[in-house]
């Protein structure tokens, strides 16, 4: 049974802090002189990513004799971009998304995201948004640190500030840049760890393996921390450095161990766009057997000209359970909705 009132009853403070850590967002942004913006929810596709799964549903015509595929949103990502190329310049958006194949104690088929972009600006003018944002949220629900799985940090105190090169050498003691798409070399330095790996890992594998064993644990102890320029072939939708192409303008959020938020300096190139998409439908029909269709009038928009930009997108229902103190999704969320068949 998914409900009983002795269940909403006993997270209820949670959720009052949830309608307080909301109320703030909104507030911050607004403050900031943000526009906040509506996008369908449905769209022509879910995402563009190898690993992330949607929900598929038909759209069918009045007369009912025509369907067609659409899916449900796992990010208001690619709209967003396109009010950006239509002139917006400061955009936040609140909504419901949806990611199959998800359910756990940290993650929900169906959660709450907000994403936000920047016209004329980059990915470290998006880290002072962060910064600012959840000081402004714990001021607001009457906190001075976060928690999580018996971690605590301070959003109050200087904030560990680390690339990813950075935090090998400091919490596993590589030297990443030594062996960027090097997977002999790669392979070297985990026997050398007595690491274990698969002979068939590819580079992204290792670099995985590492992050999620030796690293991940140790960010956002103490205070959060943001780690950024991620190797470039894990630039997603963000643009490579300038000044060294081996690197992308990327940041994740990390608080008590507990990934928070994702952020770009966002790609612009149309055709390395278009590029990347296919590549990685290519890789996720090589693993799941499936792929999603490009949504073409994205990339026009690029096409048409996107200024250079900042974005991110940020869980708030991880963030309500870091204010609450809560180690469950399930803790701050109203209702649980269904999660995968039986």
């Amino acid at each position: 049974m998914w409900f009983h009132p002795d269940q909403f009853l006993k997270k209820r403070n949670n959720l009052e802090t949830r309608v307080k850590v909301i109320k703030a967002i909104r507030e911050f942004f607004d403050n900031e002189g943000f526009m906040e913006v509506e996008t369908p929810t449905i769209q022509y596709t879910p995402c563009m990513d190898a690993h992330i799964h949607g929900f598929s549903t038909e759209l069918i015509s009045a007369n009912r004799e025509t369907k067609v595929t659409r899916y449900l949103h796992t990010s208001p990502e690619f709209d967003m971009k396109k009010l950006l190329v239509a002139g917006l310049q400061k955009i936040y958006q609140i909504c419901r998304v949806f990611r199959n194949c998800e359910g756990s104690s940290r993650h929900a088929p169906e959660f709450t995201m907000i994403e936000w972009y920047r016209a004329n600006a980059g990915y470290r003018d998006i880290m002072d948004d962060c910064v600012g944002l959840m000081r402004d949220v714990a001021r607001a629900a009457s906190v001075t640190e976060f928690k999580y799985d018996g971690m605590s940090a301070d959003p109050f105190a200087k904030w560990e500030i680390i690339t990813v090169c950075e935090s090998f050498r400091k919490y596993a003691d590589m030297d990443l840049e030594s062996v960027l798409d090097d997977v002999n070399g790669f392979h070297s330095i985990l026997d050398a760890k007595k690491i274990h790996y698969d002979k068939t890992d590819s580079w992204d594998d290792m670099f995985f393996r590492v992050f999620l064993e030796e690293i991940e644990p140790n960010l956002g102890q103490g205070t959060p921390t943001i780690i950024y320029d991620y190797p470039a072939s894990m630039a997603a939708l963000s643009r490579k450095k300038k000044d060294d192409p081996r690197f992308a303008e990327r940041f994740e959020i990390y608080i008590c161990g507990l990934e928070l938020a994702n952020a770009f300096g966002e790609l612009t190139d149309a055709e390395e766009q278009d590029t990347r998409f296919r590549n990685q439908m290519d890789k996720k029909e090589a693993i799941y057997g499936e792929r999603y269709p490009v949504d073409e009038e994205f990339i026009n928009a690029l096409r048409l000209g996107m200024p250079e930009s900042g974005g991110i997108a940020l869980g708030i229902d991880r963030l309500v359970m870091l204010v609450a103190g809560v180690d469950d999704i399930d803790d701050v969320l109203f209702i649980k909705g269904p999660r995968y068949a039986a």
